[in-house]
């Protein structure tokens, strides 16, 4: 059958964890549930793991596990609380993935993503290669294999994004049909042929060259059909669904693959019962042999590659202007409000720019005389991420440390390395997404910025919070009562002197 569908599905939540605790805070917004991971565990998560598929009565005749049929991505920081919080479902989307191995040619479903929902293009190359290494190694920890594809925030993508991950292994990601700049026929005398907007055939897997020579490969999505899932009420209906999926396909022979991709919450969170419609199209498209349900490595590994692609720079899937909704007043907004804008994105990345230079600065000084090699134990750190025992920290201390550490140096480095931590974090992508500044978002980003400043600031000799604030104060809410990014962020800090968290 030279017919292949691939429905994908990424599913994420940034990190929500208090820096101080570590536990996730009650955030009101989620009612009647504790937090957002909580509800849409319930609403999404968990109902994609036994999905009923009725009979004409409406009686469930089965349950579907959509994991073993979806190509999936699941957020690291997720996955981890989702192992803490909820082990059911986090042990059947791990199951799935090892079922789908021994079903698809032995490439799973689960495809890795880059650790915290950073927007890629707007990272420097070294934490781009922390972000990647973390995502694989998070993985590892996870699926107890290596990832073949990792799946970019946003889908925000650069070739130096490609390159580093290329260079770690990584064969593949997907990208929307938009970011595609031009494309060739492989062959000799072959023209580039440029692409605008959506026009990309979607249906092949492109190659791509990158630096030194080292091949990758991209996937298009099916734009308009991803459109359909996630906005447009196609989950309403399993058998509409089927039939968009089937009648996508081009009259051609050759192998094709139909490709959706949209946020996993699609299924069941923004969707009620949208984990029913596609178990019942899994169900449908399978018992009647419609088509062939493949994930992207497995097609790539049975179809190649006969094109070759290159793709805009800085491009995303959710914003027209590239990139700019995480750092402008690009006019991208999720809901309209009379008066409101989003001015307040510039100056609340350049107080964290301002931030990150800090922490790196004193990292490197700091740690550079406690560390073999301090960025090269960044890296590393995903290993006490995973593993805070006391065991894996001396682990950890085994391979990196470039002596013996005495008590207050292991005191110094672990702050140091959890300083890092936070000031990655607090460049999660949610954090400009949205609206409105004092949303919860950015306020879970400013926590994170709080928390490394706090830890460096021992190593400092000036004041870190006053040049930081003066920036941050430019950043002005869309709500007169929550005043500034600075007054917001006091906020945060009083919070934590509230408490006494030491």
């Amino acid at each position: 059958m030279k017919k292949h569908i691939t429905i994908h599905g990424h599913f994420y939540q940034p990190p929500r964890e208090n820096p101080w605790t570590g536990e996730v805070e009650r955030e009101d917004s989620a009612a009647p549930d504790h937090d957002w991971n909580e509800r849409i565990t319930k609403e999404c998560y968990a109902p994609n793991t036994r999905a009923p598929v009725l009979d004409p009565k409406g009686q469930t005749k089965e349950r579907v596990n959509n994991f073993s049929y979806l190509s999936f991505d699941i957020g690291p920081t997720l996955l981890s609380w989702l192992r803490k919080k909820n082990p059911a479902v986090y042990e059947a989307i791990l199951d799935a993935d090892r079922r789908s191995i021994s079903e698809r040619g032995g490439h799973g479903n689960a495809m890795a993503q880059v650790y915290n929902h950073v927007i890629m293009p707007l990272a420097s190359r070294r934490d781009k290669i922390t972000q990647v290494i973390w995502g694989i190694r998070d993985f590892e920890f996870h699926y107890k294999r290596k990832p073949e594809g990792m799946w970019l925030s946003e889908t925000a993508a650069d070739k130096e994004t490609l390159n580093v991950m290329a260079e770690h292994g990584i064969l593949f990601t997907v990208l929307a049909p938009h970011q595609a700049k031009r494309v060739r026929r492989l062959g000799f005398g072959s023209e580039w042929q440029n692409r605008r907007h959506e026009t990309v055939d979607t249906r092949q897997a492109y190659r791509m060259v990158l630096d030194h020579g080292r091949q990758f490969h991209v996937f298009f999505y099916d734009a308009p059909l991803s459109r359909a899932i996630a906005f447009q009420g196609l989950l309403h209906n399993g058998d509409e669904l089927v039939y968009k999926l089937l009648t996508s396909f081009s009259h051609r022979q050759a192998e094709q693959l139909v490709s959706t991709a949209t946020d996993g919450e699609s299924f069941g969170h923004h969707h009620r019962f949208g984990e029913m419609a596609i178990a019942y199209g899994f169900k449908k498209i399978r018992d009647y042999h419609l088509a062939h349900l493949v994930n992207f490595a497995e097609f790539l590994a049975k179809a190649g590659s006969q094109s070759e692609a290159d793709i805009h720079e800085n491009s995303s899937w959710s914003c027209a202007h590239g990139v700019e909704r995480w750092r402008s007043d690009c006019g991208c907004h999720v809901a309209s409000h009379e008066g409101w804008n989003q001015k307040w994105r510039a100056p609340l990345r350049d107080a964290f720019d301002f931030l990150k230079k800090i922490v790196d600065d004193v990292y490197e000084t700091q740690a550079g005389g406690l560390l073999k090699d301090p960025w090269g134990a960044r890296n590393d750190y995903i290993e006490v991420m995973l593993d805070g025992s006391e065991e894996g920290r001396e682990k950890f201390l085994a391979r990196q440390a470039g002596k013996n550490l005495n008590p207050g140096e292991e005191t110094k480095l672990w702050n140091l390395l959890e300083a890092e931590k936070f000031a990655l974090f607090m460049f999660t992508s949610c954090g400009w997404f949205f609206d409105e500044l004092s949303g919860i978002e950015p306020v879970q980003n400013m926590k994170f910025a709080a928390r490394a400043a706090e830890l460096v600031q021992p190593y400092v000799p000036d004041e870190i919070e006053p040049p930081f604030l003066k920036i941050l104060a430019d950043a002005k809410s869309n709500l007169p009562e929550m005043g500034t990014g600075a007054d917001i962020y006091k906020k945060v800090r009083s919070w934590k002197l509230e408490v006494g968290i030491k």
